[in-house]
């Protein structure tokens, strides 16, 4: 259904377009080969795509100046199988505004967008037609961040979306962190008026279909399995599986496990258990293992808190600060014993092992902050570092540990969400370090990779002297913005390489779905 000035060749050179639709074409089945022959699942970072779009510029002698759109082409290729396998009314079709004929179009636009009149004087009717023959929602708009709005509600599973090269680089990002089948079409012109696209091409990708078993999206999963998660640490749950709560301690470690928190590796531990057996529902030895993982963390959140004198957790009081220290120190304790004790019983030796070493690991990594704060001295950022690597990350690495030991065990998969959980670790902790001091509320003095960043790069040491003897730290923070600034600038682009090692860490996976998973994932614990 090709229109005649959908086929001319209105190309600006500098836009980084193939002039011609023979050209175009003709790319997108060499794009084929070479995507399939590398065998890659989605999703990909943008890092990835860039590096195989050079490569194929190096390969086919092309013109550098389409390496963006060549990257739109592997994406979609890489996404092909995945959004072929998704039934056309869970898909969308989000056409740009600037499709219209400017001169003689009349339509209005509201808040969701043009309502096309059908005068046929440009592509769009006859594209919203087509989607709306085939059952797929379709949508002219600019922009992409209202249909996210649909992913997170349910309601559609994939998107078709064409644009500029752009509007569709300052979307990748989002489809990344959300693990949308995106499919997109690059439009083939630049501007914001009047332009046009490859029309056979956005009909062949909206309506292809291969009939599969199209499981639940990962929104709706991902929120149910949350909610189901959380009525496991329902008070009668955990009477059923910790035993009798009559005592005090029992009492006031039980509020604790069932209160405030996100919960996220109970959460990564049963989704990714799930994505790797399909089992479900969720066996009671994986529910205990989720429970054990928690207790450990709310453990060693007490003790945390006690350590660093901190009064205030989610917003409420600490067990410290509400009982006493003694208390607080015993209430832990007993959270250590029922998370032992639920592993015992898993009959999985490999979980308790896994979780005393990330124990001793965090122990560790603790006393080595818990010595510089007796003695504080110039830090770097390498001794932070290591602190992080020992009491941050275990803490995730113990949970997809867990996930791969109750679904079986695989040492390849147990290697590469080893790695990733070391980076995620990393970058969480990064991110909870600027938390700390874009908030000056409570700030205290402890070894942060903000405060090596501070030390590292202020020329003036009989600064950091004073900053290290200082009682009040927001103070001096507020005397010496420039060089914080300069810290947090520093703090924040490590994160940020972190976060993108972290998902390259799941480049050779090949379980799409668990893939999915845990870019989404990533996305929601590193906001």
């Amino acid at each position: 259904m090709a229109l005649a000035l959908m086929d001319k060749d209105l190309t600006k050179p500098e836009y980084g377009i193939p002039a011609t639709v023979d050209e175009r074409n003709r790319l997108r089945e060499l794009i084929v080969r070479f995507i399939d022959d590398i065998g890659i699942v989605p999703p990909v970072t943008r890092k990835q795509l860039s590096d195989l779009s050079f490569q194929f510029i190096h390969k086919e002698a092309l013109n550098p100046d389409f390496w963006g759109w060549l990257m739109v082409e592997m994406n979609n290729r890489i996404w092909n199988d995945t959004f072929a396998a998704i039934p056309y009314e869970r898909r969308i079709l989000l056409l740009p505004q600037c499709l219209k004929n400017s001169s003689v179009c009349t339509a209005e636009i509201d808040e969701l967008g043009l309502l096309c009149r059908k005068c046929g004087h440009c592509a769009i009717a006859p594209l919203e037609d087509m989607a709306k023959k085939k059952g797929v929602l379709s949508i002219v708009a600019e922009g992409f961040t209202p249909v996210f709005g649909l992913f997170e509600s349910g309601a559609v599973d994939a998107v078709i979306g064409v644009g500029c090269l752009e509007s569709l680089e300052k979307v990748f990002p989002l489809l990344v962190d959300h693990a949308v089948p995106g499919m997109a079409i690059a439009l083939n012109c630049a501007g914001c008026k009047d332009t046009h696209v490859d029309t056979d091409y956005v009909e062949k990708i909206t309506g292809g279909f291969v009939k599969t078993q199209h499981t639940m999206s990962l929104q709706c999963d991902a929120e149910n399995l949350k909610n189901e998660i959380n009525q496991w640490f329902e008070s009668d749950n955990l009477v059923r599986l910790l035993g009798d709560s009559s005592d005090h301690t029992s009492q006031i470690a039980r509020e604790w496990l069932c209160g405030e928190g996100k919960r996220w590796r109970p959460f990564l531990l049963v989704s990714v258990f799930k994505e790797i057996t399909g089992i479900d529902p969720v066996p009671e030895t994986v529910k205990s293992a989720a429970i054990a993982v928690e207790a450990f963390h709310k453990a060693s959140l007490i003790h945390d808190d006690i350590e660093d004198k901190d009064d205030m957790r989610y917003g409420k009081p600490t067990v410290n600060s509400l009982y006493g220290v003694p208390i607080a120190i015993n209430v832990g304790d007993m959270l250590l014993g029922d998370g032992y004790r639920l592993l015992s019983e898993c009959n999985k030796m490999e979980l308790v092992q896994e979780a005393a070493t990330a124990h001793i690991a965090l122990c560790r990594g603790q006393g080595l902050e818990l010595e510089w704060c007796r003695n504080p001295v110039p830090l770097k950022m390498d001794e932070v570092i290591h602190i992080i690597e020992n009491k941050t990350v275990p803490a995730f690495g113990v949970a997809l540990s867990f996930a791969v030991a109750c679904a079986g065990g695989d040492e390849t998969l147990k290697v590469i969400l080893s790695n990733y959980a070391y980076s995620l670790g990393i970058a969480y902790q990064l991110l909870d370090d600027l938390a700390d001091f874009q908030s000056e509320t409570g700030l205290q003095l402890r070894p942060t990779t903000v405060l090596a960043a501070i030390c590292e790069d202020c020329i003036d040491k009989s600064l950091i002297h004073k900053l290290l003897l200082q009682e009040d730290i927001p103070g001096w923070m507020n005397a010496n913005k420039p060089l914080l600034k300069q810290a947090m600038e520093r703090v924040t682009a490590m994160a940020e390489t972190y976060k993108q090692q972290t998902l390259d860490h799941l480049s050779s996976l090949q379980n799409v779905e668990l893939k999915r998973l845990l870019f989404r994932v990533t996305k929601k614990i590193l906001k």
